[in-house]
C-alpha cells in the first residue's frame, strides 16, 4: 500500500465519504426500517416524534455525516498503516472493523435513544437496518481507498 501524504489524504476523504453514502442509499430504501436512521437524527435535532421529521433536515444530516465519516475512515486507515505497518487488505479491514463500531455504536448510544415517538419493537430493527448500512457504507469506503491507495 502507498502511503496517503496528508493533503491526499484531506482530499480523498470527502470522496470518499461521498461514494460511500451514495452506496448506502442504494441499500436503505430496500430494508423495513432502513431510511428511518437519518430520520432519527433530525427527530433528535427538531424535537420531533421520527415520523413527523423534516425530510429535507433528514437528508442533510445523512449527507453531512456520511461525507465526514469518510475523512474519519482515511484517518483511520492511515493510523492503523502506521501503527501496525500491515498491508493493504489488513490495515483496511483493521480501519474498517473500527469505524463499523463507531458507527453503530455512536449511533445506537446517542441520538436513537434520544428520539421521540418510538414504540420499543422499533428501536432492534432500526439498529439492525443501521447496521447493515453502515456496514455498505465501510465495505464501498474500503474499497475507494484500496483503490486509490493502489494507483
Amino acid at each position: 500500500m502507498t502511503t496517503l501524504s496528508l493533503l491526499a489524504g484531506l482530499a480523498l476523504g470527502p470522496v470518499v465519504g461521498l461514494v460511500a453514502t451514495l452506496a448506502m442509499d442504494l441499500v436503505m430504501p430496500r430494508l423495513p426500517e432502513g431510511t428511518t436512521a437519518p430520520r432519527v437524527a433530525a427527530s433528535v435535532l427538531t424535537d420531533t416524534p421520527v415520523d413527523d421529521a423534516p425530510d429535507r433536515l433528514a437528508t442533510w444530516v445523512h449527507y453531512v455525516a456520511g461525507g465526514g465519516s469518510g475523512p474519519l475512515f482515511v484517518g483511520l486507515v492511515a493510523a492503523t498503516a502506521r501503527v501496525l505497518g500491515t498491508g493493504t487488505l489488513a490495515t483496511l479491514a483493521v480501519a474498517g472493523v473500527a469505524l463499523l463500531a463507531l458507527m453503530v455504536g455512536f449511533f445506537a448510544l446517542v441520538p436513537l435513544p434520544r428520539a421521540s415517538g418510538l414504540p420499543r419493537q422499533r428501536l432492534g430493527p432500526i439498529r439492525r437496518d443501521w447496521a447493515v448500512s453502515a456496514a455498505t457504507y465501510v465495505l464501498v469506503a474500503a474499497a475507494v481507498v484500496g483503490v486509490a491507495t493502489w494507483i
